[in-house]
This record gives C-alpha cells, sequence and structure tokens, in this order.
C-alpha cells in the first residue's frame, strides 16, 4: 500500500526545522517520489556557520534517520563553538521512516540508485563523508564507490558486505520469521529497540516506533529483510559481492566504529572489513551492541575522526625519534653456546633451571615451526601461558618471526579477557588448558595450541591442532624466515583494567627493544645481574636483558601470595642481586617473617606497579639492608617514566602526592595544568607547583592503542613530529625537577572551592591512623563534597577519633569519613584503590541507601 511522505510529529531530540521531504525521480516506478531528510544545513546558516563539508548518514533496518539526531545536534553546537562546521543529511530510505511509501520492492542495487538520485537532487558537493549503520552500510558504500570525486572519507557501524559468510542466528530467525515477524507484527521492530547498551529510554523506543505504526508502514521492513542475500542465488547477491570488491580497492579515509555486544553483525564482521580496508582506523566501544549510534558516542567519534590530521586515519602510532637499538631475540643469538642458567623457575618444591643454550635453541626451534603451520609476519598469537620458560620461548620465537604477540594478564578474569583475545582477534593462542578451554567454550579465535603433550581426548577436547614439543621436533633444522622490521607491530601488551575495560596498547619492536635500553640505562641491568621478576612482565624481560631470571613460587594474577621464603628461595636459587615486585608482593613479604640475612646480596629492589610510600620502603629497608630500594613510575604505555629511591622520597619530604623522582634519562615529562572543572587545558608547562594531567614523551612509550582510534587519538598531545602521551595521571612537578603523582583524571574531587587530587587526601589519612583509605566525590561535578573512606572497620561510619584525626590531618572540608573492612583494589597489582566503585557506594550510603559491603 502507498502513502504519501510526511514530516515526523515532535520527538525528543529532534529539531522539526531539521525535517525536509525531497522530491526525486524514481528510476524503478519511473516517477517522482519524496524523501524524508534531516537537513542541518539552514540550522548552521542561522549559526554563522559556512559547511566545510557534509556527512551523508544512512540508517539501517528497522530504524529510521531518527539514529542521527545526536550527531546532527553535536555538529550544530560544534559550529557554533566555533569548531569546523559539518552539515549532516540523513535520510529515510523509500519505505522507510517518513519517505514515501511506494509499494516497490527495492533491492541493494536500487537503494545504492535511490540514494544517488537524492544527493543529486539535494545538489551535494564534495567532501562528502559517507556515514552507514547496519544495512545502511552496504547502501552507502556502494554510494561511496559510485562517486569518488565527492568522497572525503567512509565511516561503517556495525554492518556487513561478506555476503557470503553464514548468516547470523538473529539474521536466520528474521527470515524465518518472514512476513510475520517483520510485517504483521513488531517483533523485529521491538527486538531490534530491546538490545541496546543501556536500555532505550521508553520515549525514544516510542519515537522509532512511530513512522512504523500498522503493518501496510512495516513492508519496508520485511522487504529489507528479504533483501539480504542469504543463497548464491539471491537477487542482491551481486550487488553485494560488487560493493565488497570495490571496498578492497578503496583509497579514501576510512573509519569503522564497532559496539562488540552486537548478536547480529557479530565481530567476525568487523575483521572481514578491516580485511577489505586495512588503512581504516578502529574504535570498538566495549559494552556497546547492535544499536551502536544509541549505545555509544557515536556522534563525537565521527566529528573528532573528519577534523583529524589524515595520517591520524590511518592505523594510529606515536611519532618519536628512531633509535638504533638490538633486536629483542640478539642476546639469545649471541649466547647459544652458553651453558649458564638464563631461567630458573621455583614451583612448590620443583626448581626447573634452562641454560641460554637451551633456550636459544628453543626459541630457534618454535620460530622455525610456528612458520611452518603457517604463522606469517603480522599474525596475532595470544599467549595465555604463566610467566616462565614455556611463555619466554614462544614469545621470543614469534618475536623472531615478525608474529605479533597478545599478551593479556589472566587475573582480568573471564569476562576481561574473553574482551581482550577477542578485541585483538589473534589467528593463534598458546594456552595452558584452563586457557584452551575457555577459549573453547567462550568462542576465542585463534588455531589452539597447547604448550605441554595431552592425551588423544584432552586435544579433541580443547581443540588442540599442535603442541609446542611438537613445533619443536618440527622446527628443528629448519631456517628461519628474514627479521621483521624495527618498525613493525611487535606486541599488543593489555593493560590491567584497573580504571576500566583493559586496553591493549601496540608496541613496535624497535619500541619494545627500547623499554629493555631504558631498564639498562636507569640500572645497569646486565648479564652479571642475577633477577628475580616477581612481578610478571619482567620475566619477559630478562632474557633480552642479558640477566640470569629467578620465577619465584606465587600465583602471579595475585602478587600479595608471595611469602619471604617464596622469594628468599628465589634469590638464593640464581644469587640474586636485584628484585622487581609489586607493591602488594613486597607488603606480604615484609609480614611473612623474613631473615635479612637472606637477603643481604640484593642490591637493588625495584617496586613497580603502584606509587609506593616512604613507611613501607622503611620497612623493607630493614630486611634488604645492602639494596638500594627505588620506586619506577610507568605503566603499561610507558613502562619507565620516572624512578625515585628511598632516601630521595625521605628528602622530598610530605606533600600533595607520592614522590616518583626526575624523569629518566629517556624520558620527558611536563603538566597539562587543570582548570576549575578538573579538565586539563591545551597548554602546557614544566614550571614548579602546578597541577595537571601528567604527560609523556620517550622513545620507549607506545605506539598507540589497539582498535581504540578515539582513545588513541584523545591520549596524543604534540605535534606528529613530536607526540606527547596523555597519562590519565595527575601530579605536579617540584623546584627540583621531581615528578609527584596526585591520582588519575577520572578521579579529581571538583568541589566549590576547587579541585582536590585524591593521593594527598589519602596519605594525609594514613598519618591520622588510617592502614589505607580512599577520597572521592559524592555529588554533582564542580560541587562536589570531599569523602574520605577508611579501611580497617565495619562502618558504615568510621570510628569518631580516627574521622576527627582524618579530617585535622586532612586539613580541608571533609563532608564525611566513612569505613570499610577492605578497600577494594585491582587485579594486577593488588595496590591501586578502585575509587570510582568506592565513589558509587559512598553516594548510597549517604543518600540513605542499602549499606552494603562495596
Amino acid at each position: 500500500m502507498t502513502a504519501a511522505a510526511t514530516l515526523p510529529p515532535a520527538l525528543p531530540g529532534l529539531d522539526p526545522a531539521w525535517s525536509r521531504l525531497v522530491r526525486v525521480h524514481d528510476a524503478v516506478l519511473g516517477r517522482e517520489v519524496v524523501h524524508h531528510v534531516l537537513d542541518t544545513e539552514g540550522a548552521l546558516v542561522a549559526a554563522g556557520a559556512e559547511p566545510v563539508g557534509t556527512i551523508l548518514a544512512v540508517h539501517g533496518n528497522p530504524t529510521w534517520s531518527y539514529l542521527w539526531r545526536a550527531l546532527a545536534d553535536e555538529s550544530i553546537e560544534r559550529a557554533r563553538a566555533g569548531a569546523p562546521a559539518w552539515r549532516v543529511v540523513a535520510v529515510d530510505q523509500l519505505e522507510m521512516g517518513w519517505s514515501e511509501r511506494t509499494d516497490a520492492v527495492r533491492r541493494v542495487a536500487d537503494r545504492v540508485r535511490d540514494l544517488g538520485a537524492l544527493t543529486e537532487a539535494l545538489g551535494l558537493e564534495g567532501p562528502v563523508v559517507a556515514l552507514g549503520h547496519d544495512w545502511g552500510g552496504v547502501i552507502v558504500s556502494g554510494w561511496a564507490l559510485e562517486h569518488p570525486d565527492l568522497l572525503a572519507g567512509l565511516v561503517l557501524t556495525n554492518t556487513a558486505v561478506d555476503g557470503h559468510a553464514a548468516l547470523p542466528a538473529a539474521l536466520k530467525a528474521a527470515l524465518a520469521a518472514s512476513s510475520v515477524g517483520t510485517e504483521h507484527t513488531t517483533a523485529f521492530l521491538d527486538t531490534t529497540l530491546a538490545i541496546a547498551h543501556p536500555r532505550l529510554d521508553p520515549a525514544v523506543r516510542r519515537a522509532f516506533r512511530s513512522p512504523y505504526r500498522g503493518a501496510a508502514r512495516r513492508q519496508g521492513i520485511r522487504e529489507f529483510v528479504a533483501d539480504i542475500p542469504s543463497t548464491d542465488a539471491h537477487p542482491s547477491r551481486e550487488a553485494v559481492d560488487r560493493i565488497a570488491a570495490g571496498l578492497a580497492a578503496l583509497a579514501a579515509p576510512a573509519l569503522l566504529l564497532w559496539g562488540p555486544r552486537d548478536p547480529v553483525f557479530q565481530e567476525r564482521y568487523l575483521h572481514d572489513l578491516m580485511r577489505r580496508l586495512p588503512h581504516a582506523a578502529v574504535h570498538r566501544f566495549e559494552g556497546a551492541g547492535h544499536l551502536l549510534p544509541e549505545d555509544a558516542d557515536v556522534a563525537g567519534a565521527v566529528l573528532d575522526w573528519v577534523v583529524a590530521p589524515t595520517p591520524a586515519r590511518s592505523a594510529p602510532g606515536a611519532v618519536v625519534p628512531a633509535v638504533e637499538t638490538r633486536a629483542m631475540w640478539a642476546e639469545l643469538d649471541a649466547r647459544a653456546d652458553d651453558d649458564a642458567p638464563a631461567l630458573v623457575e621455583l614451583h612448590g618444591d620443583d626448581t626447573r633451571t634452562i641454560s641460554w643454550r637451551l633456550l636459544a635453541r628453543r626459541v630457534h626451534e618454535l620460530a622455525a615451526g610456528l612458520h611452518a603451520i603457517g604463522v606469517q609476519r603480522g599474525d596475532r598469537v595470544s599467549l595465555l601461558v604463566p610467566p616462565g620458560a614455556d611463555l619466554t620461548a614462544a614469545l621470543y620465537a614469534c618475536l623472531r618471526i615478525g608474529a605479533v604477540v597478545v599478551v593479556a594478564d589472566a587475573g582480568l578474569g573471564v569476562q576481561g579477557l574473553t574482551r581482550a583475545v577477542k578485541g585483538a582477534r589473534p589467528s593463534w593462542i598458546i594456552g595452558i588448558p584452563t586457557a584452551l578451554a575457555a577459549a573453547r567454550s567462550l568462542g576465542w579465535p585463534g588455531t589452539r595450541i597447547a604448550p605441554t603433550g595431552l592425551s588423544r581426548l584432552a586435544r579433541a577436547a580443547l581443540g588442540v591442532e599442535h603442541t609446542l614439543p611438537e613445533l619443536a621436533r618440527l622446527g628443528s633444522g629448519r631456517a628461519l624466515p628474514p627479521e621483521p622490521a624495527p618498525e613493525t607491530l611487535a606486541a599488543v601488551l593489555f593493560t590491567s583494567g584497573s580504571t576500566g575495560p583493559a586496553k591493549g596498547v601496540r608496541y613496535t619492536h624497535a619500541r619494545l627493544a627500547g623499554v629493555r635500553d631504558a631498564l639498562v640505562a636507569q640500572y645497569g641491568i646486565d648479564r652479571g645481574t642475577g633477577l628475580v621478576a616477581g612481578f610478571a612482565p619482567f620475566a619477559l624481560l630478562g632474557p633480552t636483558l642479558g640477566c640470569r631470571t629467578a620465577v619465584p613460587d606465587m600465583d602471579v594474577t595475585r602478587p600479595a601470595t608471595l611469602t619471604a621464603a617464596g622469594l628468599a628461595r628465589a634469590v638464593a636459587a640464581i644469587d640474586a642481586d636485584a628484585v622487581f615486585l609489586s607493591p602488594a608482593a613486597l607488603t606480604n613479604v615484609l609480614a611473612t617473617d623474613p631473615d635479612p640475612a637472606e637477603f643481604d646480596g640484593v642490591r637493588l629492589l625495584l617496586t613497580v606497579g603502584a606509587p609506593v610510600a616512604a613507611p613501607l620502603l622503611d620497612r623493607a629497608q630493614e630486611v634488604l639492608r645492602n639494596a638500594s630500594l627505588r620506586t619506577p613510575y610507568g605503566m603499561t604505555e610507558t613502562l619507565l617514566v620516572a624512578d625515585v629511591t628511598r632516601e630521595a622520597i625521605h628528602e622530598a619530604g610530605e606533600g600533595d602526592g607520592v614522590c616518583v623522582g626526575p624523569p629518566t634519562a629517556r624520558a620527558q615529562v611536563r603538566i597539562a595544568p587543570l582548570d576549575d572543572d578538573g579538565r586539563p587545558g591545551a597548554a602546557t608547562t614544566t614550571d614548579a607547583d602546578v597541577t595537571g594531567e601528567i604527560q609523556v614523551h620517550a622513545p620507549h612509550m607506545l605506539a598507540g592503542y589497539d582498535r581504540l582510534w578515539r582513545t588513541d587519538a584523545a591520549a596524543k598531545a604534540g605535534t606528529p613530529h613530536e607526540e606527547w602521551h596523555r597519562t590519565g595521571d595527575v601530579g605536579h612537578l617540584d623546584a627540583q625537577g621531581r615528578l609527584w603523582v596526585e591520582g588519575r583524571l577520572p578521579h579529581v574531587v571538583t568541589t566549590a572551592d576547587g579541585v582536590v587530587t585524591p593521593v594527598g587526601v589519602e596519605l594525609a589519612a594514613q598519618r591520622a591512623g588510617a592502614s589505607r583509605a580512599a577520597a572521592v566525590g559524592v555529588g554533582p561535578r564542580g560541587t562536589q563534597q570531599l569523602v574520605v573512606i577508611v579501611e580497617g572497620q565495619a562502618g558504615p561510619l568510621a570510628d569518631p577519633a580516627l574521622a576527627a584525626a582524618v579530617r585535622l590531618e586532612v586539613d580541608r572540608p571533609v563532608a564525611a569519613v566513612l569505613a570499610v573492612p577492605e578497600l577494594p583494589t585491582d587485579i594486577r597489582h593488588n595496590a591501586k584503590i578502585d575509587r570510582a566503585r568506592m565513589a558509587r557506594w559512598a553516594t548510597g550510603v549517604l543518600e540513605g541507601g542499602p549499606v552494603t559491603t562495596p
């Protein structure tokens, strides 16, 4: 049944002034038809802004142009604020939204032609950025390929062009339901709207449904579903294949935005698009799903991208001066005939010693074996093996042949690991049986390789195709491929997830080797060093540093499981003179009756993972009597930024934060001052006593975040020729050039009297008698109240005497002093307090809600 195009009624978030009806000649019917579009040109002109280009936005099924209302609104707001003005034209496809119902069957090719006729009628001139969601992505891709003279870029969100892939269950169900679920009932429409994350506001759901009241107005929904090329004989198969092939030759900049929780366009479709558009920037919005423009800030991402410098639209990577450096495996090659111990593992009563000769041979054999089974340069290999000989050998073997190692901490938990592995999309997984069982049950991608031999039954159950011993035998005597270039990608290392979903941090071979070189330069670690790696990442650096390494008996996912006896045994096993520990591991060592005499050979203790206050180091000095105690400051993104000794911490005295010392010789630090709203500005300084976001520049910093284009772009400062990493940490430099860390940017408390950073407050609470404390803000930004939460009491109110002491020591208005038995911390370090979680808990307590353990 035909129906005329109309303007939509008043709907939330939709300015009636954007709506217009456009008459277009229709090639299908041979007559004029009417499209409804949202067009912000008039609003931009009224704001005195001259558009620099157009974003052509196309919805999918069963949505309509309402999907792009946030994009239209933000484009206008940014133009009013002085940003480049981008006109937004969001179309309602024929038979959809408020456009005309023509009662014609429209295939993909027809819809591409419809869009071309519409843009011609609108008189669109370049530059045009084409944007599509769902099946609108296919349509707008077809338009983009046919209008290269207008095209400035292509943005695709949760869509697919691979018509030959097996259809997801959700689409199969929609096809099976036919007209019953799509036209005669609202089942398909309701299901689509129900999978938003978070759930859509009822008024927004009604707005999406408004053009589809009555079966006659839902014929387009039915036809769109029926047009999915489910077989080779489908009428639209040829058109979709042509578009898919065309994308592989597209030279224009591209951006792929994705919601991983999509049951329809699953991540395999994202990776197909990445294969076709290898130059595309990618951003995965963790937690978002199919209705991505409703779930996440797609509008902001698109508008950031269209004004970004062209290099930032391709695979992101920070620009830093090139540094001459040895390959990560060079030390192994040099010591291939050395029978001295390279690695010692301690498990219970067992000790396993691996010589340099054996390790070097194993790395060579595994590298050749991996290459022989088809592991290619650039392939991603997920390593899900605890620190030790197997992980070390596999890691260096992958690096040697140019495969990209993906390392995610088991402490992320099953859900966190699933996000990490699926996001990185490895082609291969090397994992212990528990990890491979999770891979099998949770659908982690990658051919599975076990580190040790398994029974036939276990191999079948876990889907294991190879084992490391088999690969070593296969690689024995085989030559290795050419070495990878220094600037090629070497590793994706996932952050701890302590401040949100874990992020993949990209390192090239040169930058990874730069980490090693920075450690050598700062601490003099060399072939004569015996290193106890009680902090997992450093167990992997031992072979490239050239030092003998011991992995102590502990659960690496729980650093606090290291005991004094376990550390002493590891020190004795290699006559260690250097020890790397997290603060949580050090705390437990000191709490389990250490004998100082067992540690007199240790000359260097590094506590890494979180800033460490002087009292803990003082206790440690009583045990490690001959050691220099140092606390490097860094992060997964830049592992060594600053360094401070225990003596220097005492010399610095008390201050607003933790003193982490001056920047290292290979790192530069500057500060972006905070405004009254707690946000860093564009200006930077190295002046003393200015609190702001800490920015870092170093040859060993990250090359970028993996498949997180917007996060990566936001974390960059400076120029393309001298990029700085925005750490998200807050601090200041003092008059002696020492860096003080005051907390994390999201945890800054914005009171009516100014910003308050948390670490100084927490240290003051500890001086008042609290074992640990969390300083958080409660209430609206700008008028937040400072709340201090102390550890070690049942709560929720702290003991009055302790509360009074805290208020006195903090010396600023404190709205409440609350208490909990134990403050929650991050998984990897067991040291970083989860302030966001505590802020939510404190808000509930102060609002009179139920008191539950945070």
